[in-house]
Protein backbone atom coordinates (compact mmCIF):
# COMPACT_ATOMS: atom_id res chain seq x y z
CA UNK A 1 0.00 0.00 0.00
CA UNK A 2 1.34 3.42 -0.97
CA UNK A 3 1.86 5.89 1.91
CA UNK A 4 -0.88 8.49 2.26
CA UNK A 5 -0.10 12.07 1.29
CA UNK A 6 -0.69 15.05 3.58
CA UNK A 7 -4.15 15.84 2.22
CA UNK A 8 -5.31 12.25 2.76
CA UNK A 9 -3.92 12.17 6.30
CA UNK A 10 -5.54 15.51 7.15
CA UNK A 11 -8.87 14.23 5.81
CA UNK A 12 -8.62 11.10 7.98
CA UNK A 13 -7.81 13.14 11.07
CA UNK A 14 -10.69 15.52 10.45
CA UNK A 15 -13.13 12.68 9.77
CA UNK A 16 -12.35 10.43 12.74
CA UNK A 17 -10.76 12.73 15.33
CA UNK A 18 -12.38 15.17 17.74
CA UNK A 19 -11.84 18.73 16.53
CA UNK A 20 -10.40 20.09 19.77
CA UNK A 21 -7.46 21.73 17.99
CA UNK A 22 -7.03 23.95 14.95
CA UNK A 23 -3.58 22.90 13.73
CA UNK A 24 -1.69 24.34 10.82
CA UNK A 25 -1.97 22.00 7.86
CA UNK A 26 1.50 20.49 8.01
CA UNK A 27 1.78 16.75 8.65
CA UNK A 28 5.08 16.09 10.42
CA UNK A 29 6.75 12.75 9.78
CA UNK A 30 10.24 13.23 11.26
CA UNK A 31 12.11 15.76 13.37
CA UNK A 32 15.62 16.42 14.59
CA UNK A 33 16.97 19.31 16.62
CA UNK A 34 15.13 22.46 15.60
CA UNK A 35 13.91 21.09 12.26
CA UNK A 36 10.89 18.99 11.34
CA UNK A 37 10.11 17.22 8.05
CA UNK A 38 6.65 16.69 6.63
CA UNK A 39 5.35 13.62 4.79
CA UNK A 40 6.25 15.26 1.47
CA UNK A 41 9.89 15.63 2.48
CA UNK A 42 9.84 19.39 3.02
CA UNK A 43 11.77 20.74 5.99
CA UNK A 44 10.54 23.45 8.38
CA UNK A 45 12.25 25.33 11.18
CA UNK A 46 10.34 24.83 14.43
CA UNK A 47 9.67 28.06 16.36
CA UNK A 48 7.19 26.49 18.80
CA UNK A 49 9.05 23.52 20.35
CA UNK A 50 5.79 21.70 21.13
CA UNK A 51 4.77 24.50 23.51
CA UNK A 52 8.19 24.27 25.23
CA UNK A 53 8.09 20.48 25.62
CA UNK A 54 11.15 20.03 23.40
CA UNK A 55 13.51 22.64 24.82
CA UNK A 56 16.26 20.08 24.21
CA UNK A 57 15.31 19.81 20.54
CA UNK A 58 13.47 17.03 18.76
CA UNK A 59 14.74 13.48 19.28
CA UNK A 60 17.80 14.48 21.27
CA UNK A 61 20.21 11.52 20.92
CA UNK A 62 21.10 11.29 24.63
CA UNK A 63 17.44 11.22 25.70
CA UNK A 64 16.67 8.75 22.92
CA UNK A 65 19.48 6.51 24.15
CA UNK A 66 18.09 6.57 27.70
CA UNK A 67 14.59 5.76 26.39
CA UNK A 68 15.80 2.82 24.30
CA UNK A 69 17.99 1.39 27.04
CA UNK A 70 15.25 1.55 29.66
CA UNK A 71 12.59 0.20 27.27
CA UNK A 72 14.51 -3.07 26.98
CA UNK A 73 14.67 -3.49 30.77
CA UNK A 74 11.33 -2.51 32.32
CA UNK A 75 8.81 0.19 31.39
CA UNK A 76 6.06 0.01 33.99
CA UNK A 77 5.69 -1.51 37.44
CA UNK A 78 2.97 0.80 38.79
CA UNK A 79 3.69 2.16 42.24
CA UNK A 80 2.61 -1.13 43.77
CA UNK A 81 6.33 -1.98 43.61
CA UNK A 82 9.49 0.11 43.66
CA UNK A 83 11.76 0.58 40.66
CA UNK A 84 15.42 1.50 40.32
CA UNK A 85 14.89 4.77 38.38
CA UNK A 86 12.42 6.69 40.55
CA UNK A 87 14.75 7.23 43.53
CA UNK A 88 17.50 8.40 41.18
CA UNK A 89 15.13 10.94 39.60
CA UNK A 90 14.09 12.14 43.06
CA UNK A 91 17.75 12.65 43.91
CA UNK A 92 18.45 14.45 40.63
CA UNK A 93 15.48 16.79 41.09
CA UNK A 94 16.62 17.60 44.62
CA UNK A 95 20.21 18.28 43.56
CA UNK A 96 19.17 20.46 40.61
CA UNK A 97 16.34 22.42 42.23
CA UNK A 98 16.99 22.25 45.98
CA UNK A 99 13.46 21.08 46.79
CA UNK A 100 13.32 18.36 49.44
CA UNK A 101 10.61 16.16 47.94
CA UNK A 102 8.86 15.48 44.63
CA UNK A 103 5.59 13.90 43.56
CA UNK A 104 5.69 12.43 40.05
CA UNK A 105 2.74 12.58 37.68
CA UNK A 106 2.32 12.46 33.89
CA UNK A 107 0.74 15.53 32.31
CA UNK A 108 1.14 19.10 33.46
CA UNK A 109 -2.58 19.25 34.18
CA UNK A 110 -2.25 16.29 36.57
CA UNK A 111 0.57 18.06 38.37
CA UNK A 112 -1.56 21.18 38.79
CA UNK A 113 -4.47 19.13 40.10
CA UNK A 114 -2.07 17.42 42.50
CA UNK A 115 -0.81 20.78 43.76
CA UNK A 116 -4.38 21.93 44.39
CA UNK A 117 -5.06 18.83 46.50
CA UNK A 118 -1.75 19.32 48.31
CA UNK A 119 -2.47 22.98 49.08
CA UNK A 120 -5.88 22.20 50.50
CA UNK A 121 -4.51 19.37 52.64
CA UNK A 122 -1.80 21.70 53.97
CA UNK A 123 -4.46 24.35 54.64
CA UNK A 124 -6.51 22.00 56.79
CA UNK A 125 -3.76 20.04 58.55
CA UNK A 126 -1.14 22.77 59.05
CA UNK A 127 -2.81 26.17 58.79
CA UNK A 128 -5.99 25.04 60.54
CA UNK A 129 -8.55 26.22 58.00
CA UNK A 130 -12.04 24.87 58.79
CA UNK A 131 -12.91 21.76 56.80
CA UNK A 132 -14.11 22.43 53.22
CA UNK A 133 -13.47 26.19 53.54
CA UNK A 134 -10.00 26.42 51.92
CA UNK A 135 -9.55 28.98 49.16
CA UNK A 136 -6.89 29.23 46.47
CA UNK A 137 -6.23 32.55 44.76
CA UNK A 138 -5.52 32.49 41.01
CA UNK A 139 -5.08 35.20 38.39
CA UNK A 140 -6.93 36.39 35.31
CA UNK A 141 -5.91 34.96 31.93
CA UNK A 142 -4.39 31.95 33.68
CA UNK A 143 -3.80 28.68 31.90
CA UNK A 144 -3.11 25.62 34.04
CA UNK A 145 -4.80 22.84 32.06
CA UNK A 146 -8.18 21.57 30.91
CA UNK A 147 -9.81 19.58 33.71
CA UNK A 148 -13.18 20.63 35.11
CA UNK A 149 -11.55 22.04 38.25
CA UNK A 150 -8.98 24.05 36.31
CA UNK A 151 -11.27 25.47 33.61
CA UNK A 152 -13.63 26.36 36.43
CA UNK A 153 -11.25 29.10 37.58
CA UNK A 154 -10.22 30.16 34.07
CA UNK A 155 -11.29 33.59 32.84
CA UNK A 156 -11.42 32.42 29.21
CA UNK A 157 -15.10 32.02 28.30
CA UNK A 158 -14.53 29.29 25.72
CA UNK A 159 -12.66 27.10 28.22
CA UNK A 160 -15.72 27.21 30.53
CA UNK A 161 -18.73 27.25 28.21
CA UNK A 162 -20.97 24.18 28.54
CA UNK A 163 -18.69 22.48 31.09
CA UNK A 164 -20.25 23.67 34.37
CA UNK A 165 -21.05 23.38 37.19
CA UNK A 166 -17.56 23.97 38.54
CA UNK A 167 -15.94 23.28 41.93
CA UNK A 168 -15.84 26.16 44.40
CA UNK A 169 -12.88 27.41 46.39
CA UNK A 170 -11.08 29.72 43.96
CA UNK A 171 -10.80 33.49 43.84
CA UNK A 172 -9.54 35.35 40.74
CA UNK A 173 -7.45 38.53 40.87
CA UNK A 174 -5.63 40.50 38.14
CA UNK A 175 -2.25 39.18 36.99
CA UNK A 176 0.75 41.32 37.91
CA UNK A 177 -1.04 43.17 40.72
CA UNK A 178 0.56 42.34 44.07
CA UNK A 179 -1.73 44.68 45.98
CA UNK A 180 -4.76 42.77 44.65
CA UNK A 181 -3.29 39.63 46.19
CA UNK A 182 -2.86 41.32 49.54
CA UNK A 183 -6.50 42.44 49.53
CA UNK A 184 -7.84 39.06 48.41
CA UNK A 185 -6.24 36.97 51.16
CA UNK A 186 -8.55 35.81 53.94
CA UNK A 187 -7.97 33.51 56.93
CA UNK A 188 -9.16 30.67 54.68
CA UNK A 189 -6.60 31.28 51.93
CA UNK A 190 -4.25 28.33 51.64
CA UNK A 191 -2.38 29.12 48.42
CA UNK A 192 -1.69 31.50 45.56
CA UNK A 193 -1.30 29.71 42.18
CA UNK A 194 0.31 31.66 39.35
CA UNK A 195 2.49 31.34 36.25
CA UNK A 196 5.63 33.52 36.61
CA UNK A 197 5.17 34.33 32.92
CA UNK A 198 1.81 33.63 31.32
CA UNK A 199 2.37 31.50 28.23
CA UNK A 200 -0.98 30.60 26.70
CA UNK A 201 -2.35 34.05 27.50
CA UNK A 202 0.21 35.59 25.14
CA UNK A 203 3.61 35.65 26.90
CA UNK A 204 2.69 38.19 29.56
CA UNK A 205 5.62 39.16 31.77
CA UNK A 206 4.66 40.73 35.13
CA UNK A 207 6.20 44.01 36.33
CA UNK A 208 9.71 43.83 37.79
CA UNK A 209 9.55 42.93 41.46
CA UNK A 210 6.11 41.31 41.23
CA UNK A 211 7.21 37.81 42.20
CA UNK A 212 9.36 39.16 45.01
CA UNK A 213 6.43 41.12 46.40
CA UNK A 214 3.90 38.29 46.14
CA UNK A 215 6.39 35.92 47.79
CA UNK A 216 6.67 38.32 50.72
CA UNK A 217 2.89 38.72 50.93
CA UNK A 218 2.39 34.94 50.97
CA UNK A 219 5.00 34.50 53.68
CA UNK A 220 3.47 37.28 55.82
CA UNK A 221 0.04 35.65 55.58
CA UNK A 222 1.04 31.98 55.88
CA UNK A 223 -0.08 31.23 52.33
CA UNK A 224 1.66 28.79 49.98
CA UNK A 225 3.17 30.33 46.85
CA UNK A 226 2.64 27.79 44.05
CA UNK A 227 4.34 28.53 40.74
CA UNK A 228 3.30 26.78 37.55
CA UNK A 229 6.47 26.57 35.44
CA UNK A 230 5.24 23.91 33.06
CA UNK A 231 5.90 26.18 30.07
CA UNK A 232 8.29 28.77 31.52
CA UNK A 233 10.58 26.35 33.34
CA UNK A 234 13.62 24.25 32.49
CA UNK A 235 15.61 26.89 30.65
CA UNK A 236 12.92 28.50 28.51
CA UNK A 237 13.26 32.08 29.88
CA UNK A 238 17.05 32.23 30.26
CA UNK A 239 17.11 30.80 33.78
CA UNK A 240 16.48 27.23 34.88
CA UNK A 241 13.15 28.53 36.20
CA UNK A 242 11.51 31.89 35.58
CA UNK A 243 11.20 32.66 39.30
CA UNK A 244 15.00 32.79 39.48
CA UNK A 245 14.95 36.12 37.64
CA UNK A 246 13.76 37.64 40.93
CA UNK A 247 15.65 35.36 43.31
CA UNK A 248 12.55 34.06 45.05
CA UNK A 249 11.75 30.52 46.11
CA UNK A 250 8.20 29.17 45.84
CA UNK A 251 6.70 26.79 48.37
CA UNK A 252 5.44 24.56 45.57
CA UNK A 253 6.89 24.28 42.06
CA UNK A 254 4.99 22.60 39.22
CA UNK A 255 7.00 21.32 36.24
CA UNK A 256 6.31 19.24 33.14
CA UNK A 257 6.72 19.42 29.35
CA UNK A 258 10.53 19.70 28.88
CA UNK A 259 11.03 17.48 31.93
CA UNK A 260 10.98 14.63 29.40
CA UNK A 261 12.29 16.44 26.31
CA UNK A 262 9.28 15.46 24.23
CA UNK A 263 9.72 11.69 24.55
CA UNK A 264 7.15 10.90 27.22
CA UNK A 265 4.58 12.64 29.45
CA UNK A 266 6.34 13.42 32.74
CA UNK A 267 5.42 16.05 35.32
CA UNK A 268 6.24 16.74 38.94
CA UNK A 269 5.20 18.73 41.98
CA UNK A 270 8.19 19.86 44.05
CA UNK A 271 7.97 21.14 47.62
CA UNK A 272 9.45 20.97 51.10
CA UNK A 273 9.14 17.93 53.33
CA UNK A 274 6.74 19.93 55.52
CA UNK A 275 4.33 20.26 52.60
CA UNK A 276 4.73 17.11 50.49
CA UNK A 277 5.28 14.99 53.56
CA UNK A 278 1.57 15.41 54.31
CA UNK A 279 0.69 12.98 51.52
CA UNK A 280 0.18 9.49 52.91
CA UNK A 281 -0.45 6.16 51.12
CA UNK A 282 -3.92 6.23 49.60
CA UNK A 283 -4.21 10.03 49.53
CA UNK A 284 -3.13 10.35 45.92
CA UNK A 285 -1.80 8.20 43.11
CA UNK A 286 -1.15 7.49 39.45
CA UNK A 287 -0.58 4.16 37.71
CA UNK A 288 1.94 5.69 35.34
CA UNK A 289 3.32 8.48 37.54
CA UNK A 290 6.94 7.69 38.43
CA UNK A 291 7.22 4.70 36.11
CA UNK A 292 10.78 3.59 35.31
CA UNK A 293 10.67 4.54 31.63
CA UNK A 294 9.45 8.04 32.45
CA UNK A 295 12.06 8.46 35.17
CA UNK A 296 14.96 7.32 32.97
CA UNK A 297 13.84 9.73 30.25
CA UNK A 298 13.42 12.62 32.69
CA UNK A 299 16.87 12.05 34.19
CA UNK A 300 18.44 12.23 30.73
CA UNK A 301 16.36 15.28 29.80
CA UNK A 302 17.54 17.13 32.91
CA UNK A 303 21.17 16.23 32.23
CA UNK A 304 20.93 17.66 28.71
CA UNK A 305 19.57 20.96 30.04
CA UNK A 306 22.42 21.25 32.55
CA UNK A 307 25.28 19.80 30.51
CA UNK A 308 24.48 21.77 27.37
CA UNK A 309 23.84 24.97 29.34
CA UNK A 310 20.48 25.48 27.68
CA UNK A 311 19.37 28.12 30.20
CA UNK A 312 22.40 30.23 29.35
CA UNK A 313 21.85 29.60 25.66
CA UNK A 314 18.25 30.78 25.97
CA UNK A 315 19.39 33.96 27.70
CA UNK A 316 21.93 34.74 24.99
CA UNK A 317 19.79 33.87 21.99
CA UNK A 318 16.70 35.39 23.60
CA UNK A 319 18.41 38.76 23.99
CA UNK A 320 19.45 38.58 20.34
CA UNK A 321 15.92 37.64 19.24
CA UNK A 322 14.25 40.42 21.24
CA UNK A 323 16.63 43.02 19.81
CA UNK A 324 15.96 41.73 16.29
CA UNK A 325 12.18 41.76 16.71
CA UNK A 326 12.12 45.24 18.28
CA UNK A 327 13.70 46.56 15.07
CA UNK A 328 10.84 45.22 12.93
CA UNK A 329 8.86 48.07 11.41
CA UNK A 330 5.21 47.13 11.15
CA UNK A 331 2.14 49.25 11.93
CA UNK A 332 0.37 46.08 13.07
CA UNK A 333 2.63 45.32 16.05
CA UNK A 334 1.04 46.48 19.30
CA UNK A 335 3.52 45.04 21.79
CA UNK A 336 6.51 42.69 22.03
CA UNK A 337 6.88 40.69 25.26
CA UNK A 338 9.16 37.98 26.55
CA UNK A 339 12.16 36.61 28.39
CA UNK A 340 14.76 34.33 26.90
CA UNK A 341 13.40 32.37 23.95
CA UNK A 342 9.82 32.85 25.16
CA UNK A 343 8.46 35.69 23.04
CA UNK A 344 5.04 37.01 22.08
CA UNK A 345 4.30 39.51 19.31
CA UNK A 346 0.87 41.05 19.84
CA UNK A 347 -0.79 42.37 16.71
CA UNK A 348 -3.74 44.66 16.11
CA UNK A 349 -5.34 41.92 14.03
CA UNK A 350 -5.61 38.14 13.77
CA UNK A 351 -2.26 36.35 13.95
CA UNK A 352 -3.35 33.18 12.15
CA UNK A 353 -2.77 34.44 8.58
CA UNK A 354 0.77 35.48 9.52
CA UNK A 355 1.47 32.03 10.98
CA UNK A 356 0.12 30.42 7.81
CA UNK A 357 2.34 32.61 5.63
CA UNK A 358 5.35 31.77 7.81
CA UNK A 359 4.53 28.08 7.38
CA UNK A 360 4.54 28.53 3.61
CA UNK A 361 8.03 30.03 3.99
CA UNK A 362 9.23 27.05 6.02
CA UNK A 363 8.88 28.45 9.55
CA UNK A 364 6.50 26.98 12.13
CA UNK A 365 4.95 29.05 14.91
CA UNK A 366 1.43 29.38 16.25
CA UNK A 367 -1.05 32.03 17.22
CA UNK A 368 -2.34 32.26 20.76
CA UNK A 369 -5.40 34.19 21.90
CA UNK A 370 -6.13 35.06 18.28
CA UNK A 371 -3.81 38.06 17.89
CA UNK A 372 -0.46 36.98 19.38
CA UNK A 373 2.32 35.18 17.51
CA UNK A 374 4.15 32.96 19.99
CA UNK A 375 7.84 32.29 19.32
CA UNK A 376 9.55 29.59 21.38
CA UNK A 377 12.10 27.60 19.36
CA UNK A 378 14.05 24.67 20.83
CA UNK A 379 16.89 26.00 22.95
CA UNK A 380 19.43 24.03 20.90
CA UNK A 381 18.69 26.08 17.79
CA UNK A 382 21.72 27.37 15.88
CA UNK A 383 22.09 31.14 15.86
CA UNK A 384 22.17 31.13 12.05
CA UNK A 385 18.88 29.21 11.93
CA UNK A 386 17.39 31.56 14.53
CA UNK A 387 18.42 34.56 12.45
CA UNK A 388 16.91 33.03 9.33
CA UNK A 389 13.65 32.35 11.14
CA UNK A 390 13.49 35.85 12.59
CA UNK A 391 14.13 37.24 9.12
CA UNK A 392 11.03 35.41 7.86
CA UNK A 393 9.03 36.92 10.73
CA UNK A 394 10.30 40.39 9.88
CA UNK A 395 9.56 40.05 6.17
CA UNK A 396 6.04 38.75 6.77
CA UNK A 397 5.23 41.44 9.35
CA UNK A 398 6.68 44.15 7.16
CA UNK A 399 4.61 42.95 4.22
CA UNK A 400 7.22 41.31 1.99
CA UNK A 401 6.03 39.18 -0.89
CA UNK A 402 5.89 35.40 -0.25
CA UNK A 403 8.81 33.02 -0.29
CA UNK A 404 12.08 34.24 -1.70
CA UNK A 405 14.07 31.78 -3.81
CA UNK A 406 16.86 32.11 -1.23
CA UNK A 407 14.57 30.34 1.24
CA UNK A 408 13.83 27.51 -1.18
CA UNK A 409 17.55 26.96 -1.57
CA UNK A 410 18.01 26.88 2.21
CA UNK A 411 15.24 24.32 2.69
CA UNK A 412 16.57 22.17 -0.16
CA UNK A 413 20.08 22.24 1.31
CA UNK A 414 18.78 21.45 4.81
CA UNK A 415 16.78 18.50 3.50
CA UNK A 416 19.97 16.94 2.20
CA UNK A 417 21.46 16.76 5.72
Amino acid sequence: MLPLDSNELIALEDRYGAHNYHPLDIVVERAQGAWVTDVNGRRYLDFLAAYSAVNQGHCHPKILEALQAQATRVTLTSRAFRNDQLPLLFRDLHEITGFEMALMMNSGTEAVESSIKLARKWGYEVKGIPEDQAEIIVVSNNFHGRTITIVGFSTEDQYRKDFGPFPAGFRVIPFGDAEALRKAITPNTCAFLVEPIQGEAGIFVPPDGYLREVADICKENNVLLMLDEIQSGLGRTGKLFAYMHEDVSPDVLIVGKALAGGFYPVSAVLASREVLGLIKPGDHGSTFGGNPLACAVARAALRVIIDEKLSERSAELGAYAMDFIRRIRSPHIKEIRGKGLFIGIELDRAARPYCEELMRRGLLCKETHANVIRLAPPLVIDKADLEWGLTQVREVLEGAKPVASEHSALVTAAAAH
